[in-house]
């Protein structure tokens, strides 16, 4: 049985956080996890074993969320049973290239999901950020989207891609954005802008530092992911 921790060594107290955003237990398996994963002698193929390992509880705790229906099934024992299924149809939508690294722990819990991506890179001369490239489901607006994003500092790369959601036609309550690690001022910025996008996230860290760094954070997520 895993055990809770009571004083989590980085993250943010659950009562200073957004109403719409739902962390995963703290358990010491938890983090143990994120420790490895941090360690900057961490090496690339257990980076991406441990974080995958994280990535599937977050995408379970993100099934969590969505509206249910009555299921009656049939038993082979040829009784009935009264359960629950899944209302409407979903899909991911990963911001490039980090949120990448997402997309095959959203595959292993959902089979034949469709999955959509954005690009996102600041602009050089306004410094905000801006779209440079989207591919998404042709009826992404009739579904709940799973937008995947390991990283959430600032909030600008996040709130665009719910902008380009909603002129697709998304609804922000059909929105669930599922991140790794995450900081205060992040989630106050775009829970504010999109009150009804529920958030996902691992680990709330410290805050940002002078250079918009997740602190303690664990670097370059894409980097560490895909660089050896």
């Amino acid at each position: 049985m895993a055990s809770t921790l009571q004083n989590p060594t980085s993250q943010a107290t659950p009562s200073s956080l957004p109403v719409n955003v739902v962390t995963l237990k703290q358990t010491s398996q938890l983090e143990a996890l994120y420790t490895i994963i941090r360690d900057k002698n961490t090496s690339r193929g257990d980076f991406i074993f441990y974080s995958d390992r994280i990535i599937r509880l977050l995408v379970e705790e993100g099934l969590n969320h969505l509206p249910i229906i009555p299921k009656t099934v049939t038993t082979p024992t040829g009784i009935e049973y009264q359960g629950v299924g899944f209302e409407g149809k979903i899909c991911g939508v990963s911001i490039l290239r980090a949120g990448e690294a997402m997309e095959a722990g959203l595959r292993e819990v959902c089979r034949s999901v469709r999955i959509g991506k954005i690009l996102i890179q600041r602009d050089e001369q306004t410094a905000l950020p801006k779209l440079f490239y989207s591919k998404l489901p042709e009826d992404i607006a009739k579904r709940y989207v799973l937008l995947l994003d390991p990283m959430l500092a600032t909030g600008g790369s996040a709130g665009k891609a719910v902008e380009v959601l909603r002129e697709a036609g998304v609804a922000e309550d059909r929105i669930i954005f599922i991140n790794l690690i995450s900081c205060p001022e992040g989630l106050r910025n775009f829970c504010t802008r999109f009150p009804s996008c529920r958030v996902i996230t691992g680990w709330v860290d410290q805050g940002l530092n002078e250079k918009k760094y997740i602190i303690p954070g664990l670097g370059d997520f894409g980097e560490r992911r895909y660089t050896a």
